[in-house]
């Protein structure tokens, strides 16, 4: 179930006479992204949209839509969907392409894992691999929470002039403490370049001494982009990474935005006897391993937020939220500025509409780890669960209030989402109700807030 094999000329099964060959994957759906990178980029020079999470399953996260660092310039995991294999309800074994089934093809871009059959297989399209990845790394601390107010304002403006296209990805955190973390990643950028789009931005901090500071080094490096997920390559130069010289730092790179410089590894490895010695995570994802959630809602951010004369509104939410709770801006989870065939394919999925006109996905979410309901000594704090998860609501509740239809995307919201239904797919809703009644008439397949799922209990164990 973790098999993958890279073709050089793919042509989906019946589309002989439609579709030019293309170079692409065919991957079990038991695979991980670590296991899909290593053959894809480090071995075999090529690119296929992923996860930014080494351990990420690839089925699940094709079938919630899928976003990884880089998908602002190559658009969903889903939209390279060239073709799956899948056992429907009836048992039946199905190769679903745009030529064959191409209404199952369609809702498993995107329309939510788990809910219209069994996936074995799935083929991928490839990309010509960039040259570079790279990533900026630092952190602004205010002084008061006026001047907080102005860096958030400043930061909004900076990044609809020079951020806001298919070249930057990742994460920004707006942060109770009056820090804004930048946490963002790059490609198509030489290092100099990189670093020539942020001056200005710098300049402006460092021109108020009084008022910001930068607790650590600025961090704006790139590295071979074949190596970014090369586990060998990382174990033989970390401390080369760690440890900069020659005023040339670079980044511990596509840490799920969690990158920091550190005098240690990036990575974590499975160390146990007869494991995969190439099987490793990023450090930055280890806090989510029994991690217990008290409050985690997600909002895609309309692009219409960074015109001029809606910019002071965007930032003011942003300072009001922050009040109460982090929010992180994943810029690379929402497709505007997006290139346009890349926008093109991701409008032919199940994912919501709106993904395609978002400048980012806003996260805010909180939690405690490792806790073990029902493990003495280890459960989790109730009270503060209920506390934190009011302030996630007020949080998110600032932007909600500036977005007139609010859309989730599905693999990273709030468990209990009202309106789930137009929240994760939008219009594309209907649609994918009606294949699921043709797929699935019985119902076998039944998810949480997953489509058809309102005919069940929610236990899911009862039919309405």
């Amino acid at each position: 179930m973790n098999d993958i094999a890279l073709h050089e000329a793919f042509v989906p099964v019946g589309c002989e006479a439609q579709v030019q060959p293309t170079r692409a994957v065919t991957v079990g759906a038991g695979a991980v992204w670590s296991q899909v990178y290593d053959a894809v980029t480090t071995r075999g020079g090529g690119y296929v949209q992923g996860g930014g999470c080494m351990t990420v399953g690839v089925a699940g996260l094709v079938h919630s839509g899928g976003f990884g660092s880089f998908s602002k310039a190559f658009g969903l995991a889903s939209a390279s969907l060239l073709q799956a294999e899948v056992v429907t309800a009836d048992g039946v074994v199905r190769t679903c392409n745009a030529c064959s089934h191409a209404d199952l093809f369609w809702a498993l871009k995107g329309g939510g894992g788990g809910t219209f059959g069994v996936v074995s297989k799935l083929t991928l399209r490839l990309h010509p691999l960039p040259e570079f990845f790279g990533g900026a790394n630092f952190t602004i601390k205010s002084e008061t929470a006026d001047d907080y107010r102005r860096l958030v304002g400043r930061f909004v403006r900076f990044y609809h002039e020079r951020l806001f296209n298919d070249h930057w990805g990742e994460q920004v955190h707006i942060n109770p403490d009056n820090t804004l973390e930048i946490r963002m990643t790059f490609h198509g950028l030489d290092e100099a370049r990189a670093k020539a789009v942020w001056q200005p931005f710098l300049d402006w901090v460092h021109s108020s001494p009084q008022a910001y500071s930068i607790p650590d080094r600025v961090v704006i490096g790139s590295i071979p982009a074949r190596r970014a997920w090369d586990v060998d390559w990382w174990k033989e130069h970390w401390p080369e990474i760690a440890f900069p010289v020659d005023g040339n730092p670079l980044i511990t790179l596509l840490d799920y935005g969690l990158a920091h410089l550190i005098p240690q590894p990036v990575l974590d490895f499975d160390d146990r006897a007869g494991a995969n010695p190439r099987d490793g995570w990023w450090k930055g994802d280890g806090g989510q391993v029994a991690w217990f959630i008290w409050g985690y809602e997600s909002l895609w951010l309309p692009a219409s937020l960074l015109a001029r004369d809606a910019q002071d509104t965007l930032a003011d939410r942003l300072f009001a939220g922050s009040r109460h709770a982090s929010i992180g801006l994943h810029f690379n989870k929402g497709l505007a500025g997006a290139p346009p065939e890349a926008l093109a394919r991701s409008s032919d999925t199940a994912t919501n509409p709106a993904a395609l006109t978002a400048f980012a996905l806003a996260i805010v979410a909180d939690g405690e780890g490792p806790a073990y309901p029902g493990i003495r000594g280890h459960e989790p704090s109730i009270a503060k669960g209920r506390a934190a998860r009011t302030r996630v609501a007020d949080c998110m509740a600032q932007l909600r209030a500036i977005v007139p239809k609010p859309g989730a995307y599905v693999s990273e919201s709030n468990y209990f989402e009202r309106d789930w239904q137009d929240a994760y797919w939008g219009s594309n809703y209907p649609r994918l109700s009606e294949i699921k009644r043709k797929y699935d008439p019985t119902g076998l397949f039944v998810v949480h807030n997953g489509v058809g799922s309102e005919l069940w209990r929610a236990d899911g164990s009862t039919k309405l």
